[in-house]
């Protein structure tokens, strides 16, 4: 019999399950090509700005949006992208409240426009798959985290509950695929 934990007899069961679920963790948040480059970058942040004046930030997290939380650009390169499209005379930079609010002029907006009949970064092929792709692991490691807190603390009879849950969610996992 493995030792208790929280008074559970299931010690052993649940330390496994849990080492399993850190390890799933850690491969589901793994981001799938989201390394970009330093010309995805310019067109993003291009294409950000047509739409509004923005600080760097606010550019950052639009990014992420708009590419589903596949792709987030640090600061160490949008900031120097910026840096060059103002020496480019693309954007303009504006100091207000301590934060620099960065505009395209009208030579930024030409090319951003001409831009815009090509695909955005965050719209290449690859990327919305890649979005989609992360969501089923992440669900798998949440429920397998509620699984986890189960099996360490729950009792004989809600285990034998959540274990029929499981296999019925298993189940009906598989015959969505069954249906296509």
């Amino acid at each position: 019999m493995a030792e208790s934990y929280a008074g559970s007899p299931f010690a052993g069961a649940a330390t496994g399950l849990w080492d399993t679920l850190n390890q799933l963790r850690g491969s589901f948040e793994q981001k799938i090509g989201t390394r970009m480059g330093r010309g995805d970058v310019r067109a993003a942040v291009l294409a950000i700005l047509v739409e509004e004046p923005m600080h760097g930030y606010q550019i950052i997290r639009a990014i992420e949006d708009r590419s589903h939380g596949m792709w987030k650009p640090s600061p160490g390169s949008v900031y120097p992208t910026l840096q060059l499209l103002a020496d480019e005379g693309l954007v303009t930079a504006d100091e207000s409240g301590g934060k620099k609010t960065y505009s395209l002029t009208d030579a930024g907006r030409a090319e951003a426009e001409a831009a815009l009949e090509r695909s955005a970064p965050w719209e290449m092929p690859g990327m919305r798959a890649a979005a989609h792709a992360g969501t089923i692991p992440k669900a798998g490691a949440k429920l397998a985290q509620a699984a986890a807190q189960v099996a360490t603390s729950g009792s004989p009879a809600q285990i034998d509950e959540a274990v029929a849950v499981l296999d019925e969610a298993r189940r009906k996992v598989y015959a969505i695929l069954a249906q296509g």
